[in-house]
Parts: C-alpha cells; sequence; structure tokens
C-alpha cells in the first residue's frame, strides 16, 4: 500500500514536472513583446504637421499602390484643441514610406449635414483591409457646432461608432445612415450615454472583433460615467455587431482609467496598446501600456506592461517631452509590428498637434 502510494506520488511527479517543462517549453516559443525595447529613434519625416490645422489619431495601411495611406483627425487651429468634438473630419494623407515625409490627399469623411448621425465631426480612424476591401471604422457625431472652452456636450455626448468601406484607400467611400454601434437602450447599460474609439481585429476563426470606448449614466450629467471599454464581434466587417458583457482595460474603483485602445491578434493572442491615464497598469504616471487576450474578451497585463512615457527620441538623439502622446496605432506588415503611431503634442493647450510614426525594431 506504501509503495503503491509512493509509486504513484512519482508518477504524479513526474507528470507535473513534464507539464511545467511543456508549458515553458511552449511559452519560450511564443509571441511575447516588449515594446519600450523596439522603440527607435523617429526620423524627422515621421512628423505629420499642418500650420493650419490641429492633428489627431492616424491610423495607416499600404495600399495595391505600394504606398502608405494614413487616415487621421484634423480641425482647423484657430478653433482650439477643443473643437476637435465639433469640428474634426477625417482626412487622408499619402507616403511612400510608413514614415514619411506626407502629402496631404483629401477629406476621407468630411461633414455632411446634422441630419445624419455623424454629419458634423468625423474622428478616431481606425483602417483595416479584410480581402480587396478597405474598412474605416471612425467615431461620428452631431449638434450646434458652438466651441466651448470646455467640451461642447451634445456632440460629446452624440458620438456614435460607424464604418466606411472603399475598394481603393483612395476612396470613395460609403458610409452608411446607421451607426455600427449604438448606445443601449438599458440605462443602466455601461454604454448607454456614449461610444466611441473603435478599434478592430480579424478573429482566427472568422469574423472580426472590436473593442469600443462607452460611458454611462450613472455619474453626474453631462460628464456621467464611469468610462470602461466593452467587446463587440460580427461576422462580417459591416455587423451586425453583438455586445458581450463584461468590461475590459478597467482598473478597480477607478472612474476612467484607461482610453484609446488599438487591438491586433497576433500569431497566438490578441494584443492591445491602451493609454493608461494615471499609470494604473505601468505604474509610470500617463503613459501607454501594452496588454494581452486569448480570446479577445478576457484581458491581463503583458509581461512587459510599459510601451513609453510620453516622450520620443529623435534620430540624431534628441529626446523630447511631450505634453500628448495618445491614440495609438500599430501598424503591422508580415505579421510584425513595425511602427506605433500616435497623436501627440508638445504644447499645454495642445495647439499644433501632431502625428508622430515611431519606428519599431523588428530583427530578432
Amino acid at each position: 500500500m506504501v509503495k503503491s502510494s509512493i509509486n504513484q506520488a512519482i508518477r504524479f511527479g513526474a507528470a507535473c514536472l513534464w507539464a511545467t517543462l511543456f508549458f515553458m517549453a511552449n511559452r519560450a516559443g511564443a509571441e511575447e513583446y516588449d515594446f519600450n525595447a523596439l522603440l527607435q529613434p523617429v526620423p524627422a519625416t515621421a512628423k505629420w504637421i499642418d500650420p493650419e490645422y490641429n492633428i489627431w489619431c492616424g491610423s495607416a495601411v499600404k495600399g495595391d499602390d505600394g504606398k502608405y495611406h494614413m487616415y487621421y483627425s484634423r480641425w482647423l487651429r484657430q478653433l482650439t484643441h477643443k473643437a476637435w468634438v465639433t469640428h474634426s473630419e477625417i482626412a487622408h494623407a499619402v507616403s511612400g514610406s510608413p514614415f514619411g515625409p506626407w502629402q496631404h490627399h483629401d477629406v476621407s469623411l468630411p461633414p455632411r449635414g446634422t441630419n445624419f448621425w455623424d454629419g458634423s465631426c468625423t474622428h478616431n480612424p481606425t483602417v483595416i483591409r479584410v480581402g480587396k476591401k478597405f474598412y474605416l471604422y471612425y467615431m461620428g457625431n452631431y449638434g450646434d457646432g458652438v466651441v466651448q472652452k470646455s467640451l461642447n456636450w451634445i456632440h460629446r455626448n452624440h458620438q456614435r461608432i460607424g464604418v466606411a468601406v472603399a475598394d481603393n484607400p483612395n476612396g470613395p467611400w460609403q458610409r452608411f445612415d446607421q451607426p455600427v454601434i449604438d448606445v443601449s437602450a438599458d440605462t443602466n447599460a455601461p454604454d448607454a450615454l456614449m461610444v466611441a474609439n473603435p478599434s478592430v481585429a480579424l478573429r482566427p476563426d472568422g469574423g472580426v472583433l472590436m473593442v469600443y470606448k462607452a460611458v454611462a449614466k450613472k455619474g453626474k450629467p453631462p460628464f456621467g460615467g464611469p468610462v470602461t471599454h466593452l467587446v463587440a464581434t460580427s461576422a462580417s466587417p459591416l455587423g451586425p455587431f453583438t455586445k458581450h458583457p463584461g468590461e475590459v482595460f478597467g482598473a478597480k474603483g477607478v472612474m476612467f482609467a484607461a482610453e484609446d485602445p488599438f487591438i491586433w491578434r497576433g500569431a497566438d493572442r490578441y494584443w492591445a496598446v491602451v493609454k493608461d491615464n494615471d499609470g494604473n497598469f505601468t505604474h509610470r504616471g500617463y503613459s501607454l501600456a501594452l496588454f494581452e487576450s486569448g480570446d479577445g474578451h478576457d484581458w491581463k497585463l503583458a509581461q512587459h506592461p510599459l510601451v513609453t512615457t510620453p516622450e520620443v527620441t529623435w534620430v540624431g538623439g534628441e529626446k523630447q517631452k511631450l505634453v500628448a502622446l495618445e491614440r495609438p496605432q500599430v501598424l503591422i506588415e508580415n505579421g510584425i509590428p513595425i511602427a506605433i503611431y500616435c497623436a501627440a503634442a508638445d504644447q499645454k493647450d495642445r495647439a499644433g498637434s501632431f502625428n508622430v510614426q515611431i519606428p519599431l525594431k523588428t530583427s530578432k
């Protein structure tokens, strides 16, 4: 009896050892990222700035023409930063390189009138290619068009998520009369007040997975809150989308922990670069953080959570501290992240904001 128990214990211990070694071997060969270690100096051409417009966001895709097409938000500088919510439009720039120089090409999603859900403002662009078609996800709203010292809350709370589709990155883009993600009718839902900031990844089993920003009605109007992020899925890039329960990228007891997630599907899991508003995840203050997920629904901090603090190093060695480094979008080629595009500002009032394309080291 004793000998049998000892043999069983030995077999159990051996099985545990083999399981541990198997896990470690597979984990060692698994995809892992330390983005902070991959950041490279930024060439001067990789700063997309316009003397007349504030620039925000920035999402790029490579076309069959061999050129890179970046979709970004812009509005006149003279209107101040807060005018993003009333006057932003999604424009389109082209370059022969993912790091510029960029040339403005056209306005992809211009204003089209307050009788449309996205008639006044388009913002938060993120572009994906599926087959031969291009899908441009974005936030749209409508309102009275009045720029205020704080946010125009009419426009802010009319934010909804849409998608436009084109056969060519130069357009024309087909827009739709209804958003693909609207607020929930349940006044207690976490997305009862507004939705924005979509990010979409292809699912390995087909269809797409979206993570989006949501604001509830539980907090004091007009801000509402809390601000969270939710997951929705669809069999088609055009929807319809099914919303799933459970909030992601949150921190216990924090009203507004994260924003601006960019998600993508890697070789063996989903990844997300997220703005960490107060350092709840990186413990480095306002910064960008890396998350991972096996299924796109349950997210956890990655092994190396810090992507970057708000600063860039330029080619030549100059380091620049920034007031803002937000709206991250990862450019991926052949399954490998090659750059992080970010909205950036170096002035306290965010005047003259721009997009910066930070190269990533790609060699092993």
